[in-house]
């Protein structure tokens, strides 16, 4: 790849968040003369979500950096496979191989912290209100209330789908483990990181080091950046 080819950033969001969850990393990315979309996902499928993320590589140059936090681990891990991917960045995420689901990778290593704050209720599974400390701990209480007036309702069958295809066995790889996690189990942060050979980084954040500690994660992208633009 050209020295002065300059990668674009597409993220992809988890559950009980949206698009704005990157709102501190984009305007630093784009000062660097980025390309960035932060996709919004439906939370309806897993393939439809996948889909969102590859019709965002059509609005960016290639190649482009997928960034995946928590469940958008798993939607970049099969929109990754596309041939405008150079490379996956993965936040406080999960990354499953083809023969798991978002699921029973989550059953690998339990919580039980933030799956005692929800509700199913229309289909969806919902994030109580006492469940935010879970999920963003290490915010202020007004970001806390942001982060949960804007969450995005997954479908409540979403992490048992599938998706064909396993970028992170074919494309370079940075995760970044969140230390007191208590919505993924960090253990499980780091299996996946291990397994997939990625270049791993670990922040002492909640599951949302993106709004907590933003210059650690720009750092991150930064550094994939930098080794992709250089290969």
């Amino acid at each position: 790849m050209s020295r002065q080819t300059k990668p674009s950033i597409v993220f992809a969001h988890g559950l009980w968040a949206d698009g704005s969850c990157f709102g501190k990393l984009i305007p630093a990315l784009r000062a660097d003369g980025r390309e960035v979309v932060s996709v919004q996902n439906s939370l309806d499928t897993l393939e439809g979500d996948v889909a969102a993320v590859t019709r965002a590589l059509g609005r960016v140059s290639s190649p482009a950096i997928l960034v995946g936090h928590s469940y958008g681990g798993t939607v970049i891990t099969a929109a990754g496979t596309d041939s405008r991917v150079a490379g996956l960045v993965y936040i406080a995420a999960l990354a499953p191989d083809g023969d798991e689901t978002s699921q029973s990778l989550i059953g690998k290593f339990p919580t039980t912290s933030v799956f005692s704050h929800i509700e199913v209720a229309d289909g969806r599974i919902w994030l109580r209100p006492d469940g935010i400390d879970c999920f963003a701990g290490d915010l202020s209480e007004e970001e806390q209330q942001v982060v949960w007036a804007t969450q995005g309702v997954p479908a409540a069958n979403l992490f048992e789908q599938t998706m064909a295809g396993t970028a992170w066995r074919s494309k370079p790889s940075w995760c970044i483990v969140a230390r007191n996690d208590r919505t993924v189990q960090p253990d499980l942060e780091r299996f996946c990181a291990k397994r997939m050979g990625a270049t791993t980084y670990e922040a002492d954040s909640s599951h949302v080091p993106m709004l907590s500690q933003p210059r650690f994660v720009l750092d991150v992208i930064r550094a994939a950046v930098s080794a992709v633009q250089k290969a």
